[in-house]
């Protein structure tokens, strides 16, 4: 497992309750794990679970709100609940508060037309079990109990609406990760090496993997380690590492990093009177990635504020990376997809931009349309971590570039990987499973794994969304184990309806043999 974060960690786990015979090997290049984009200073937003995202439901003219994603991810995140509850039962994972607390999820709009729209959402979110404790407000007077910070001082003849989940959380994802990794370490059959880099990746003859590790200091190889299944979870560092593998479907694939930044406060006084993760809009032609949040983070048990992002760029594919990255990864497969992917996303270009433009006053005032009041010397800019969106080849359009993330699986099974960014480390769980789904064909399917996971994770393979009964019952049994704000009371008798879409679309291929 190449990397020391949240994914090779679940993967870890995962494994070694499924074959706790199969020795394994975790290699990190800095000198901890949950250094990089796990580390809770590095992301923002995490707890997604699709309650307050706008981006995850976008307004299809003519058919109305595609709810389609949001119910996606968050039947995930149920099963990314799950799978921590779980390890909490069997000792794995230690305090809940130390990595999950519960903080109220909400989407707050001004103006007519956002109103419209916000309002239209929560409708179409109704008709689906996961979203029916979501409250819907265009009342100042309540709003303001929510987030009173956000409405002191705001003109009072500017409209506004907003919605509210008491079921929303916080996670740090560099605690789970640490965790897990501590636990993997007392196994016999486990191993960890830190400030330790991938220099190369081999095919053997016999379809086994050499990987030759290297001093991540003095590049001085330090050892070769010939292993049956490889796993790459390196965030931006892995597709360079899946190109040196040589896999044809590696080929499909090029890269485009972006940073982003925070303004921050912790000063008790402000964060003790905002306690929620309150996202917005984004700006006609802005990027999905550039959507605003006021967000509260438990960091290390103490309460901090986050306001963001404001896009950074740099070619480092990693906050610790290298400037050379973006160059090292583009080659002749993947040139001209990229090529393509800038000349059709100009407004992504042009967002870009602007953001490297901005001033101290500018991010200010952008952080006053959430918190009219906010002071200057209450905040400081922090440079969170690196994320690398996914360019892939496109028959039709040359390239495209995904929003989400993408296992990339050698067809034997023998090599797999992880591209993309959000929601990312929230759906960590369902997306390791997935990724034993294509890795491990024949031993997925067999009676023994299958009834294992399904003790580990109850909940998947099931759309949670469309029974109000199940996803009832699974909100109650993971709230009580992770110390969660329980579920309301709502009607189970009323039945859901089957949202793959609202937006009249048919499900895919994929999403029909997961409901059945």
């Amino acid at each position: 497992m190449v990397g020391g974060g949240i994914m090779s960690s679940t993967l870890g786990i995962l494994l070694h309750e499924l074959e706790p015979k199969w020795s394994m090997m975790m290699v990190e290049r800095l000198d901890s794990v949950a250094k990089e984009s796990s580390n809770g200073w590095n992301n923002a937003g995490t707890g997604h679970s699709a309650l307050a995202e706008l981006n995850y439901t976008p307004e299809i003219p003519g058919s109305g709100i595609d709810i389609a994603k949001a119910v996606r991810i968050n039947e995930d995140f149920q099963v990314s609940r799950q799978f921590w509850a779980w390890q909490v039962k069997q000792g794995v994972l230690k305090q809940p508060r130390t990595f999950i607390n519960p903080t109220p999820h909400m989407s707050f709009v001004w103006g007519g037309e956002n109103i419209r729209f916000l309002k239209k959402r929560h409708e179409a979110l109704q008709a689906n079990a996961l979203f029916r404790c979501m409250k819907y407000s265009e009342h100042r007077d309540e709003i303001a109990q929510w987030v009173p910070l956000m409405m002191e001082g705001r003109d009072p003849r500017q409209k506004v609406a907003a919605t509210w989940s008491s079921m929303g959380t916080d996670v740090n994802f560099g605690e789970i990760t640490r965790q897990f990794v501590g636990y993997l370490q007392r196994q016999a059959r486990s191993t960890l090496l830190l400030s330790t880099k991938v220099r190369n990746i081999t095919r053997n003859v016999d379809g086994t993997w050499r990987v030759s590790l290297a001093d991540a200091q003095s590049d001085a190889q330090t050892r070769q380690v010939d292993a049956k299944f490889v796993f790459i979870g390196a965030g931006g560092g892995s597709l360079s590492l899946l190109q040196a593998s040589g896999i044809p479907e590696a080929k499909e694939y090029g890269a485009f990093p972006v940073g982003g930044s925070f303004l921050v406060a912790d000063n008790p006084d402000i964060t003790s009177r905002h306690f929620a993760k309150a996202y917005g809009k984004a700006s006609i032609g802005s990027p999905p990635m550039s959507v605003p949040h006021l967000d509260t983070r438990i960091l290390n048990g103490k309460n901090t504020l986050l306001f963001g992002p404001f896009a950074t760029f740099s070619t480092k594919f990693l906050k610790n990376g290298s400037y050379l990255d973006l160059i090292a990864s583009t080659n002749a497969n993947n040139v001209m997809p990229m090529v393509r992917v800038g000349l059709a996303e100009f407004s992504l270009v042009k967002y870009l931009a602007g953001q490297l433009m901005l001033s101290d006053t500018d991010r200010l005032n952008a952080l006053k349309e959430y918190f009219p009041l906010a002071r200057k010397e209450d905040w400081r800019l922090w440079q969170a971590g690196q994320r690398v969106q996914i360019i892939k080849r496109d028959k039709t359009k040359g390239g495209v570039l995904r929003l989400g993330t993408e296992i990339v699986c050698a067809q034997d099974g023998s090599i797999a990987g992880l591209l993309g960014a959000s929601p990312g480390a929230s759906t960590a769980a369902p997306i390791m499973l997935a990724l034993l789904e294509k890795a491990f064909k024949e031993k997925f399917r067999t009676p023994a794994w299958q009834a294992r996971i399904r003790k580990i994770v109850p909940g998947y393979g099931t759309r949670l969304g469309a029974s109000p009964a199940k996803a009832h019952n699974s909100w109650v049994a993971t709230s009580e184990v992770l110390q969660l704000t329980p579920p309301p009371a709502i009607d189970l008798s009323a039945p859901a309806v089957q949202n793959f879409d609202t937006a009249s679309s048919k499900p895919s291929k994929a999403e029909v043999e997961m409901a059945l």
